[in-house]
């Protein structure tokens, strides 16, 4: 993984419904790196996993309301 800061990828999850489908998932998967890496600490690792958490709460519900 090219090292970015946990503090980026963070950010970077409050973008995943404004950017491209490929973009959206270039930012899940170093979200998943981020969690993966144990020299990340256990803030930044619970802090990623909630926002990502949410993220995909939020594609679900956006899923249903089109069906």
């Amino acid at each position: 993984m090219t090292q970015i800061s946990p503090r980026t990828v963070y950010h970077n999850l409050r973008l995943l419904e404004q950017g491209d489908v490929a973009r959206s998932a270039q930012y899940r998967q170093l979200a998943q790196e981020a969690l993966a890496d144990p020299e990340v600490s256990l803030t930044w690792r619970q802090a990623i996993a909630n926002r990502l958490n949410r993220a995909n709460h939020l594609l679900r519900n956006a899923d249903r309301n089109r069906e």
